[in-house]
């Protein structure tokens, strides 16, 4: 067992330290954002699974309930082969640490969670009142999928929850053309599809709960930048890049989005991504860096599964 918590360490490590900032400094997530976000899920992944498993190899080697109950179903020889009895000292003070990172994880997603729950029902509080009231019987319509507030500032964007909205205000219809609007609600449509939200909730809460590992600061970081330009190659692929780059200047040039001095600089960058598009990889390295990402988290599986599957063998 002290081979497979240090095989697990070293991988943990090397998934959460010099992996993620290798990836940060590389170019090729700006041509592929939907494989980057990929990537990026399939090292949280790979972090979590090696501290989940380690966190169940040291718990049966402290606690021989637990053994009992996780070796029950297991032939003799399985349950030797990992050799519990024998764990070392340091593998209690592991277990503590790793039990305690479990459940700080779990209280960080659940009040993401919460948070995100009461933010979104204050919102849409706030937008029923923003809303034009309509006529008696019409109330439904408000309810639908697009709601339409008067503003003459031009603004778009997705509202998750049940129903979802897309919320469209009375200055984008009027300032962008037919082409444009149709490239922003191909943009937020991109964000419901592929469920950005709880990438962005999840990613939110690991930073949060761990600020000091590079993995989750950046996880947290890019996951915000990946998700828009993902969205808006969506729009492009079908809209075109010339017609979705001026429909985010409409919706962002009162924000200052092309001033030099803007605080905005992702949607600076996203403009002239989109003005000058990267050529995409090729569709075999494509498909051969998602198909690696993918089976990386399951390393930590193999690591954990090895004595046992060798004294099967």
């Amino acid at each position: 067992m002290t081979v497979c918590l240090l095989l697990l360490s070293v991988v943990a490590l090397m998934a959460a330290v010099p992996v993620p900032r290798a990836l940060v400094r590389s170019a090729w997530p700006e041509r592929e954002p939907v494989v980057a976000l990929w990537v990026w899920q399939c090292l949280v992944a790979t972090v979590l699974l090696c501290c989940l498993t380690a966190l169940v190899l040291g718990a049966a080697a402290v606690f021989h309930t637990f053994r009992d109950h996780v070796f029950a179903p297991a032939p003799p020889a399985v349950t030797a082969a990992y050799d519990l009895t024998a764990a070392p000292a340091w593998s209690a003070a592991l277990t503590l640490l790793l039990a305690c990172g479990a459940a700080w994880t779990t209280a960080m997603l659940a009040r993401e969670l919460v948070e995100a729950r009461r933010h979104r029902g204050q919102t849409r509080a706030h937008l029923r009142e923003r809303a034009p009231e309509l006529p008696a019987g019409l109330e439904e319509a408000a309810r639908g999928p697009l709601l339409v507030l008067e503003d003459e500032y031009p603004d778009a964007w997705w509202m998750p929850g049940h129903p979802p909205q897309l919320v469209v205000t009375t200055g984008a219809l009027h300032r962008l053309t037919d082409h444009q609007l149709d490239a922003v609600l191909t943009h937020e449509r991109d964000h419901a599809r592929a469920h950005h939200d709880w990438l962005l909730h999840l990613s939110s809460a690991l930073a949060t709960g761990f600020p000091r590992i590079p993995l989750f600061a950046h996880f947290c970081e890019q996951t915000h930048r990946l998700v828009e330009l993902a969205a808006d190659d969506t729009a492009s692929r079908r809209c075109g890049h010339l017609t979705t780059a001026l429909a985010l200047i409409e919706l962002n040039q009162h924000r200052g989005v092309l001033s030099c001095a803007s605080s905005h600089r992702l949607l600076g960058e996203r403009v002239d991504r989109l003005l000058e598009p990267p050529p995409r990889l090729g569709r075999r390295r494509r498909a051969l860096t998602t198909t690696v990402a993918a089976l990386v988290p399951l390393l930590p599986l193999l690591i954990a599964f090895a004595p046992g599957l060798t004294a099967l063998g």
